[in-house]
């Protein structure tokens, strides 16, 4: 799939007052960006021409030049201050990757993908599998785990654009400031925490998706406060040119259009981060992922949605299990019970699978302390599609449930449609949960998400299908102001 390195902030967007911020963070992340062999002007030297991707997980990070005690070297100032903040210990997990390890590895004749400090790996690419053994016999190699190979049919070349859309004008509801969304918020009190003043203002949210096609051309979506973009699959093409399922996403928080459609958060921050290959479905995407989460963290995100969650590949081999289920036998799993410990909250799709044969929650959907949502209708109904938990260790999964059947979003060619999928569930959930969160900043991560637990309307009796049930977001306000 094509993919998009950063872009520079456009006016449109409403970016002139983060310039002076902008330019500090992409100073870190030009450096970040280099450790990990993607280059400032986006790609990986040859990678198109490889047809094998390796894992090496790494066994130490004995030989890094860095300290947990000066953390200013290798975290920006907005991931120090919201660790600071909820007094979460900066520990080795932070620390990058050697880069010396990262040398001896390219010097064995492999090009460098990306690299996951939470998980201490490499990504690489290469032709054959000679240098993959070689890299297997270095002293602080643990593993190396073949995670992509080129399709067969993927020989035509990637389409660099897919600016094909007309844009049409959306239909304007004079009398409603949320358009047919409305009943999006009103289900878990959305409604009323915007009425409160709380509408995500100070909360920056990483929305990781496939693509965010034409979400720099539709006039009605130009108020969202996007701070930038990354594409980790193909750093060179812009996500605004890639798949449309991010902008749908993205709407039902951002959106900030009255008489068309609010989302969510409508007054948030957001960074828009790609590791969806729709060309193919490897386990590397797990490694995209997990660039792109540490990125998230590198910008100083507070929140991120994820509407994305893997258990069949191409290759049937590499097909997760139910027992497998448990928050731990997946690198995506593994890295999102990372990022409470960061002071991150993880929304994330519990899946769709919930009328087919596999039915059970999707990696990461089963990962410890993240918001995993499920899909209901507008009567609080299960959607049929919705897939149910629990994990393999017993975890009531889903976490909570929202509407995700006939969600109201914007297309790609913008006008308004409904859409099914938990996919629009987790993401008007997590916009509801960050004006919470605004509202109560003293509250870390893992206190926020055990909150919104026991917000829901099945708290008392909580199961594998609607998890806590539906939260009612505004409850801890009220009861704050009854007293």
């Amino acid at each position: 799939m094509s993919a998009n390195r950063s872009q520079a902030p456009s006016n449109h967007f409403g970016f002139d007052q983060y310039h002076i911020f902008m330019k500090t963070i992409w100073l870190i992340l030009l450096s970040l960006l280099s450790a990990s062999g993607i280059s400032a002007q986006g790609g990986v030297a040859r990678a198109r021409t490889d047809t094998l991707k390796y894992r090496i997980t790494l066994s130490d990070k004995r030989a890094t030049p860095y300290s947990i005690y000066s953390p200013q070297a290798f975290l920006s100032e907005r991931a120090i201050e919201r660790r600071n903040r909820q007094h979460l210990p900066i520990d080795s997990t932070d620390l990058p990757v050697c880069q010396t390890y990262i040398d001896d590895i390219r010097r064995q004749g492999v090009h460098i993908v990306l690299t996951g400090k939470w998980e201490n790996f490499v990504t690489v690419s290469c032709n054959d599998t000679t240098a993959v053994q070689r890299i297997r016999s270095l002293p602080f190699v643990r593993s190396a785990k073949q995670v992509w190979r080129k399709p067969a049919d993927s020989n035509h070349p990637i389409p660099r654009t897919r600016r094909d859309t007309a844009i049409y004008s959306p239909t304007f509801y004079p009398d409603s400031v949320y358009g047919r969304a409305g009943d999006q918020l009103r289900m878990s009190r959305g409604d009323w925490l915007h009425n409160a003043g709380f509408r995500g203002k100070g909360m920056t949210i990483a929305v990781i998706d496939a693509g965010f096609r034409n979400v720099n051309r539709i006039e009605s979506m130009h108020n969202i406060r996007i701070l930038g973009t990354h594409n980790f699959v193909t750093p060179s093409v812009s996500v605004f040119n890639a798949d449309s399922h991010g902008t749908s996403v993205l709407s039902c928080i951002g959106m900030n259009t009255p008489g068309i459609m609010t989302g969510t958060a409508p007054d948030a921050d957001f960074w828009l981060l790609c590791s969806e290959d729709i060309q193919s479905e490897y386990p590397v995407e797990q490694d995209y992922w997990a660039a792109a989460v540490e990125f998230a963290d590198s910008v100083g995100a507070d929140m991120v949605n994820s509407s994305l969650g893997y258990y069949a590949f191409d290759d049937s081999t590499a097909n997760i299990t139910y027992r497998q289920l448990d928050g731990r036998s997946t690198l995506i799993s593994r890295q999102a019970s990372h990022m409470a410990n960061k002071g991150i909250v993880l929304v994330c799709s519990a899946g769709n699978t919930g009328s087919g044969s596999w039915k059970k929650i999707a990696p990461p959907a089963d990962a410890d302390h993240v918001l995993t949502v499920g899909a209901i209708d507008r009567r609080g109904m299960l959607a049929h599609f919705s897939s149910i938990g629990n994990t393999a260790d017993g975890r009531i999964k889903p976490d909570v449930v929202a509407i995700g059947r006939s969600a109201e979003v914007m297309d790609a060619n913008g006008s308004q449609r409904h859409a099914d999928g938990t996919s629009f569930a987790a993401p008007i959930l997590c916009g509801m949960v960050a004006c919470l969160w605004q509202a109560l900043p003293s509250l870390t991560a893992k206190e926020l998400i055990a909150l919104v637990r026991r917000l829901g309307n099945r708290v008392d009796a909580p199961d594998n299908i609607y998890g806590y049930g539906i939260p009612d977001l505004s409850q801890p306000l009220r009861n704050r102001l009854q007293h």
